[in-house]
């Protein structure tokens, strides 16, 4: 079903998951559920769904953390440093290859969960920014101005340029 699958520790760490395409949208949610290289979940098939609808040919599910879990809440409080590092170095490694990466913050509200979630954002804003990223968010930021999660999305929302400069101020409060 996907032809980019990449994990660890016998699946229970999911670092991207997707569809090749000339015009790839790299997606960040925050930690990977269910789907995995035979089967999709809600997540990302709403992700696949949006970027179809959005001139985007292929896609990739990445997660600020590649740890498995149904929900954030089961995630543990202190983070595996080998994991958080491994994660952070795909990521990039896959941006690096791509001309003008275009990414989907798409993590919602629930950054705030978990310490790591929000160093990892910081950390990827600031990692990217010299392969000419193209930060995007789907929809309205929410009210206290995060990007929106895909599992919330309608699909009559539009992307808009999320602002990292100002969102690093949101991430920093």
């Amino acid at each position: 079903m996907y032809d980019i699958y990449s994990n660890a520790r016998n699946d229970l760490w999911r670092f991207s998951l997707g569809k090749d395409g000339r015009r790839k949208l790299f997606t960040i949610g925050l930690n990977p559920s269910t789907a995995t290289k035979e089967k999709s979940d809600l997540t990302v098939a709403k992700v696949e769904g949006a970027a179809q609808r959005n001139g985007f040919d292929g896609f990739v599910m990445l997660n600020l953390y590649p740890v498995r879990s149904t929900h954030y809440n089961a995630l543990p409080v202190n983070v595996d440093a080998e994991a958080f590092s491994e994660n952070l170095n795909h990521i990039e490694a896959l941006i690096a290859t791509e001309p003008n990466p275009v990414v989907w913050a798409a993590w919602g509200e629930s950054v705030l969960a978990r310490d790591y979630f929000l160093t990892a954002a910081k950390e990827l804003i600031d990692r990217l920014r010299k392969y000419g990223t193209s930060w995007q968010h789907f929809g309205s930021l929410t009210n206290s101005g995060h990007p929106r999660h895909p599992s919330r999305l309608q699909y009559t929302w539009t992307f808009s340029e999320l602002d990292t400069s100002r969102y690093a101020q949101v991430l920093d409060t």
